[in-house]
């Protein structure tokens, strides 16, 4: 692969380099959030939403906890100018919700930006531009000081039309790949034009547009821009990473540790290419932290269905928190951990194996935890058996079974559903018991079974509350497994009947 036509970014781009302070940084209070899948989720659909899915993922958004919301691209589509004025007209906007809106830095489309908002109580209008070399030189095929004036005449523009209630944000776009001193420049240049006050702070957001080195280079650029920026105390530092290179979550992490205050991010990492940075994952690794993310996920599974329906996109499942499968274990070793840490879990903290936070936090049931397939193990195979049927099986009955149950999966390929695994036990252990007339005496049972030239030998004997009995057996040197749901002498009977028919094939 011809990987010398590519540059690190050291070559591309000054990386400034600061006394380090991010690294001993902790996360303890969540950033802003501020979800886009309204506006740089939905550009990257293949069928962009309309009016009634937009609607539903803002309410859903809304409901959630979300305060700050980029809701479109009014310039770019009728379809976004319509939806940015039925939030105007039809007046549901919470009154803590404040709508974003995005819009080049050309006049005419910032003054239709500008129509689209009217009526609308709270707003913040978003300016971009591309201020990257490649992007100056390829895209707009201007130097820096015509940027630089082009993006002067358009916040300018915006500072005239707008009201009282309207803030300002302003994305250097590709921030990483453009030289710092230039970013600095043009953003303490707008914080001085729009006039920004601690009561009224002007948003600067530096995207990570194109993914291109590690985590810890964008963390030292945000911390050089959170340490040279000019009336501090009047910008709220925004980061809007992207996942070209599958780390936009790292990125957003220690963005915040370096001194961000607010991350823009889609639900589960829709956008263009590999994908916005997810504000699910974001959220709910600080929850796992103890910090509380101010987002809403106790119905986990409504947030993935909602979105699913809206972007026309499924949520893979594997995903971190929200994906189908994620609290799921097929190992068996996994599956023991997970069973017995949920045995102890009595309340308090939570410190069970494999599971990094309760599944009951976000809606999930423990039930869906343990699934078996022909990877799996004894522990789980009872788990399932004790939270679906109530059979609690001893410690060597479970070793037992695990084996029929492994030939069953290997033989079928397929995953067994507790269904299938309580048929099998049933067939197995409870069926064989079922036929003649033992009595309800063990010892008088192994008495005439000695009569009629059968040896038998019971090596342990339990009794479940009244639920189940097993009973383990020598009958002619072999051991055997039986098991009753009546009496224990139908639990002996179950393990004879089962060696004189050799039912058990050879492991």
């Amino acid at each position: 692969m011809p990987y010398r036509k590519y540059r690190p970014i050291q070559e591309r781009v000054e990386v400034p380099l600061t006394e380090r302070r991010w690294p001993a940084n902790r996360i303890e209070t969540a950033p802003l959030w501020v979800p886009v899948d309204l506006r740089d989720g939905n550009q990257a659909l293949a069928e962009p939403m309309d009016t009634p899915r937009k609607r539903r993922m803002f309410d859903l958004l809304t409901g959630m906890g979300y305060k700050e919301i980029e809701v479109g691209y009014p310039s770019a589509s009728q379809t976004d100018f319509d939806f940015v004025r039925h939030l105007a007209e039809d007046g549901n906007v919470p009154d803590d919700v404040t709508v974003v809106v995005f819009t080049p830095a050309r006049q005419d489309l910032i003054e239709r930006t500008f129509a689209s908002i009217e009526g609308l109580p709270r707003t913040v209008v978003h300016l971009y531009t591309a201020t990257a070399p490649v992007w100056r030189e390829v895209v707009l095929g201007r130097g820096r000081d015509e940027v630089h004036a082009m993006v002067r005449r358009a916040a300018t523009s915006m500072a005239r039309l707008a009201g009282d209630t309207t803030r300002f944000q302003f994305s250097p776009e590709v921030f990483n790949l453009t030289e710092p001193d230039f970013v600095l420049e043009i953003c303490d240049g707008l914080t001085e034009l729009w006039d920004a006050a601690p009561d009224r702070p002007v948003i600067h957001n530096l995207p990570a547009t194109v993914e291109a080195a590690t985590p810890n280079v964008y963390a030292d650029q945000i911390e050089y821009m959170h340490r040279n920026l000019a009336r501090r105390d009047s910008v709220i530092l925004s980061v809007h990473p992207h996942n070209d290179r599958g780390t936009g979550v790292a990125c957003a992490e220690l963005a915040v540790l370096a001194g961000a205050q607010r991350v823009e991010g889609c639900l589960f990492g829709n956008g263009e290419r590999t994908g916005n940075v997810d504000l699910v994952t974001l959220a709910l690794n600080l929850y796992a932290q103890g910090v509380d993310p101010m987002i809403d996920f106790s119905d986990i599974d409504r947030v993935r269905e909602v979105v699913e329906h809206c972007n026309r996109i499924p949520v893979h499942p594997r995903h971190p928190y929200g994906g189908e499968l994620v609290y799921t274990a097929f190992s068996g070793t996994h599956q023991d951990a997970i069973s017995k840490g949920l045995a102890r879990h009595t309340g308090g903290h939570w410190e069970v194996p494999y599971l990094p936070i309760d599944p009951a936090d976000v809606g999930r049931t423990y039930e869906a935890v343990i699934r078996v397939n022909s990877q799996s193990g004894k522990g789980g195979i009872a788990h399932l058996l004790k939270t679906g049927y109530g059979l609690d099986l001893p410690a060597r009955l479970r070793a037992d079974f695990s084996q029929v149950v492994q030939r069953a999966t290997d033989a079928s390929g397929r995953e067994a559903t507790p269904e299938d695994l309580w048929e099998l036990f049933t067939t197995t252990y409870l069926a064989p018991g079922r036929t003649g007339s033992p009595g309800d005496n063990v010892d008088g049972l192994v008495r005439e079974l000695a009569a009629a030239g059968i040896k038998v030998e019971i090596l342990a004997l339990t009794t479940q509350d009244g639920a189940a009995s097993y009973a383990e057996c020598r009958v002619d040197d072999a051991t055997w497994w039986g098991a009753s749901r009546d009496t224990p002498v139908r639990a002996v009977l179950s393990a004879v009947n089962r060696a004189l028919a050799s039912v058990r094939p050879s492991p």
